[in-house]
């Protein structure tokens, strides 16, 4: 199988994490001699926040305050992990990144470096309705309703502009999904829309 490379996006409460490790699962089962890198920024800014570094040390703050984390961050989050595990032999899948247009420039330019052929873009779109209440069901220590609000609206201030610069490039193949269905239509959909054989 050619190496796939997908960028999933999706607001808070839109499923997109636990649509990204349906498809890791998938890729496992349909192409087990190649692994597949995951890349979940969050996930990564969490770790890094607990190493001794003063750079650790101050996003720790920002992150304890709710403040926002400087561009520089995460993109340095995500492009070292790329420059110490790509090997050109593996499936790429990028679940919370880029989350602003400068950030989805530098990733355009680093999967172009790597030569990653037609990348899928996957936008899970969910209203603002459906995000509220599975952030409510889900029941995270900050996700009280200020904070969800908050959350959905720097989503569209500052995330929909960079899907845009992917949706509107034509090396990428746009993917948009509809988020209001069960996880299993979601995944479903997402197998037809990337063409690759849905279970029967």
């Amino acid at each position: 199988m050619q190496l796939q490379t997908f960028i999933f996006f999706g607001a808070s409460g839109s499923g997109k994490g636990t649509q990204a490790k349906l498809l890791i699962e998938k890729f496992n089962v349909l192409d087990s001699g190649k692994r597949v890198l995951y890349l979940e920024t969050g996930e990564k800014l969490r770790e890094f926040v607990k190493e001794a570094s003063l750079a650790s040390k101050l996003a720790k703050e920002v992150l304890d305050t709710g403040g926002l984390m400087p561009e520089f961050i995460p993109i340095w989050v995500w492009t070292e992990f790329l420059i110490r595990h790509v090997s050109g032999e593996e499936h790429l899948i990028f679940d919370g990144s880029p989350r602003k247009l400068d950030e989805a420039a530098i990733l355009d330019s680093a999967l172009q470096f790597y030569k990653r052929e037609k990348p899928f873009v996957i936008s899970i779109e969910v209203s603002d309705a459906w995000a509220k209440k599975r952030m409510n069901e889900r029941k995270r220590n900050d996700d009280n309703e200020a904070e969800i609000m908050q959350r959905l609206s720097w989503y569209k201030e500052n995330v929909l502009p960079a899907i845009n610069f992917f949706k509107n490039n034509s090396y990428y193949k746009f993917v948009s999904i509809n988020g209001e269905q069960s996880i299993e239509e979601v995944h479903q959909e997402i197998l037809k829309k990337i063409e690759i054989q849905p279970h029967p």
